[in-house]
């Protein structure tokens, strides 16, 4: 498991405004490594976690989108039936929340990465589950 800089961008529900986002930093050569996006009525949300933190904030301040960073949990698993329930179930035994939870997989097919954000308290939990894993 480790840490990672995650962004939180909202946005209006409508066509083109996560392209937008990838626009501006597909222009700075920056890399998306995963993106969760949610929508209700005409509002929504797009998480997502790049190559290079620093850099994104600056190409997001440049294209004038607001955004949040925060810092989110990814832990890398095997790309099997049944690994990410084990895996849930030993942070929920901890009894940590999870505040998003997306997942992208990996060019390889055999592993997927699982980016999640945790509560202060609950991210001491996660560090301890994941090392028992």
């Amino acid at each position: 498991m480790s840490r990672t800089k995650q962004f939180r961008i909202g946005v209006q529900n409508q066509p083109g405004a996560v392209a937008a986002i990838a626009r501006a930093l597909g222009n700075a050569k920056i890399n998306i490594l995963a993106l969760l996006g949610t929508a209700q009525g005409a509002s929504g949300t797009v998480q997502l976690v790049v190559e290079d933190s620093g850099r994104a904030k600056k190409a997001l301040d440049e294209a004038k989108i607001t955004y949040e960073e925060t810092t989110a949990e990814q832990y890398e698993l095997p790309n099997k039936p049944g690994a990410l329930a084990e895996y849930l179930e030993k942070l929920a035994e901890k009894g940590v929340s999870l505040n998003p939870i997306y997942a992208t997989g990996h060019k390889d097919g055999k592993t997927v990465t699982v980016v999640y954000g945790v509560e202060a308290e609950g991210a001491a939990a996660a560090a301890k589950a994941a090392t028992n894993r």
